[in-house]
């Protein structure tokens, strides 16, 4: 399939569950592009369990080129005690590499804003990978700031049961 001309429809919308398979590859695509490993068949059925309980743990956005889903958002609700307000946390964004430089990923960014928008929240926030040049340019552009004074920290779940087993 080659790149749609210039004149393309670009469409978010809310994904549904008729859209799994669609938002798989996507995922798998964001996994190639990251040099990670996919998730496994066990994590595909719980992202889209997930994705669609009620009420959902995330909410997957699709971004369309003519109708075709070509990027993909995954975000979900935080909470700011100093706001008081929610925050919409971006968890991934996506676009398939021939499909960028055509606003996919702008047009759904700026719908992920307008959502935070209208559900009153006090901000948004992601993080990058440091050597996603591209992405932390874009995100520049559109006037995010890079929260140098915030350093991220993880526990795996292996780490949760080793702090859990050590003496109380």
């Amino acid at each position: 399939m080659s790149p749609p001309e210039s004149k393309s429809r670009i469409n978010v919308r809310k994904a549904v569950p008729a859209d799994k398979d669609a938002i798989l590859d996507l995922v798998r695509g964001l996994a190639e592009y990251e040099k990670l490993p996919p998730p496994d068949h066990d994590a595909q059925q719980r992202l889209i369990r997930d994705m669609f309980l009620s009420p959902p743990r995330v909410q997957a956005y699709l971004g369309e080129c003519d109708g075709i889903p070509v990027g993909y958002a995954f975000v979900f609700e935080t909470y700011s005690s100093f706001l008081a307000l929610p925050t919409l946390y971006l968890e991934d964004v996506f676009v398939l590499p021939k499909y960028r430089g055509m606003k996919v990923g702008y047009t759904l960014l700026a719908a992920l804003v307008q959502e935070a928008y209208q559900r009153g929240c006090g901000r948004m926030e992601w993080a990058v990978l440091d050597w996603n040049k591209p992405a932390i340019d874009f995100y520049t552009r559109l006037g995010a700031r890079h929260m140098k004074e915030w350093q991220l920290f993880r526990l795996t779940r292996a780490d949760m049961e080793s702090v859990l087993a050590q003496p109380k």
